[in-house]
């Protein structure tokens, strides 16, 4: 009978990815996810740590790295390099955010006002995704991190299409999912507009009031009558934030 410390040795080999022939170290597993695992890495030729994503579809792989690649912005997780192991799987290095998901965040003690920040950084950084064609189409708080010096970062961009596409094809999680993208249509800004509003309660729990409320309401109304742009759902949540009147909220 193998000992357990056989076993644990016998289980990495399989499961780990065999980086020789790569610049980089293997650290240790960060986390597991419906796409693949990402391992904490070192990178000897630059001397630092990255995080180092490994699925089994090469292609698709390489497919999220151009797309993350072309999105340079400070909330979304920056592509360092990308390629395909000797087993043949896929992966793409990228910077290693220090942090904590937004599940763990939104159970913290924060008051209203960085929680509305938060709310905003995101907004900001898919904004910004929309602005170059591109749609996320999973945003949960398992992909979002909140860094130790405030920035809100949007990792896993697996499923993410350029707009209008995915027609037929269902991906996402099922409670961020908008109406729309679960029935198969072609994805554009607004199923990203309501995942949003979910994460949006999510957030706010019990510190939400009827104007905020009503955002989130509006962010996951029919598609018909659902903000147009996260920039439009944004601009009312700054307005709440100014004490000003939101357009999602009719005051008596």
């Amino acid at each position: 009978m193998m000992s357990d410390e056989v076993l644990d040795h016998l289980r990495r080999v399989v499961v780990e990815p065999d980086l020789d022939g790569t610049r980089y170290e293997m650290r240790g597993l960060v986390g597991k996810g419906g796409m693949g695992e990402v391992y904490r890495v070192w990178d000897r030729l630059l001397e630092r740590e990255a995080a180092l994503k490994v699925v089994e579809d090469a292609e698709g792989m390489m497919k999220e790295a151009r797309i993350v690649a072309r999105l340079e912005h400070p909330g979304i997780v920056a592509i360092y390099d990308a390629g395909q192991l000797a087993d043949g799987r896929g992966y793409c290095v990228m910077r290693l955010v220090a942090g904590e998901p937004l599940d763990v965040f939104r159970r913290s003690d924060q008051g209203l006002g960085e929680r509305l920040e938060v709310a905003l950084k995101l907004c900001d950084a898919i904004s910004f995704a929309h602005s170059e064609g591109v749609i996320h189409r999973d945003l949960k708080p398992q992909n979002i991190l909140l860094g130790k010096f405030g920035e809100v970062v949007v990792l896993d961009w697996g499923v993410a299409l350029k707009a209008g596409g995915g027609q037929g094809e269902v991906a996402g999680t099922r409670r961020y999912m908008a109406p729309e993208q679960a029935s198969g249509a072609p994805a554009d800004a607004r199923a990203d507009v309501y995942a949003l509003g979910v994460l949006l309660e999510d957030l706010l729990g019990g510190l939400a009031t009827q104007p905020l409320l009503a955002i989130a309401a509006k962010a996951k109304a029919a598609w018909g009558e659902r903000y147009e742009s996260v920039g439009q759902m944004a601009t009312d949540l700054r307005r709440f934030q100014n004490h000003q009147s939101v357009s999602a909220y009719r005051e008596s």
